[in-house]
């Protein structure tokens, strides 16, 4: 019973193993935005750094056009950071999710183990009742059996000391 028990859960573990997760799939996605983000922060921050090298006024400073351009990239930048930070948060807020499923789950796992356990052993006991009432009705049946014997043994012993003690009476 346990060798099938195990042989159930290890079946259910390798079955669980090879389905298809959509939560790693979504994972996976969430991760792909995230990176596709940091690339455009990185490109944004190239282009940052090429405004500051540009100086479009006299004497080679930089103009207001410039520098407004420069502060323009900076926001963006900016609101790439906030974008980045909410995706990790979500990523994050993801994964916490996934590990209390995971915590869920394995509590379910143990639930169910232990009310198998419980079961079985229940059965154990009610095979355990029934084995003993069996023995006590095949004692029950043995006795009956040999008070049986003794009277039919004890009725043909009559018969015949009957038998020969009428036939003496009858010879004598």
């Amino acid at each position: 019973m346990k060798t099938f028990l195990l042989c159930l859960l290890m079946a259910a573990s390798v079955s669980a193993a090879h389905a298809i997760n959509p939560d790693s799939l979504a994972y996976q996605l969430q991760r792909k935005k995230i990176n596709s983000l940091l690339d455009q922060r990185s490109q944004k921050f190239s282009q940052y750094s090429q405004s500051l090298n540009t100086k479009t006024g006299i004497f080679g400073w930089q103009t207001k056009k410039d520098i407004r351009r420069s502060g323009e990239i900076l926001m963006d930048i900016a609101h790439t950071d906030e974008n980045i930070f909410k995706e990790i948060k979500n990523l994050l807020d993801y994964k916490t999710f996934q590990a209390t499923q995971v915590v869920a789950q394995s509590h379910e796992s143990e639930d169910r183990v232990t009310n198998y356990m419980v079961t079985i052993n229940k059965l154990r006991q009610q095979n355990d009742k029934l084995k003993q009432e069996q023995n006590l009705r095949d004692d029950e049946y043995r006795k009956t059996k040999t008070i049986y014997i003794i009277v039919i043994l004890l009725l043909i012993a009559t018969s015949i000391f009957l038998f020969f003690s009428r036939n003496k009476s009858r010879v004598g």
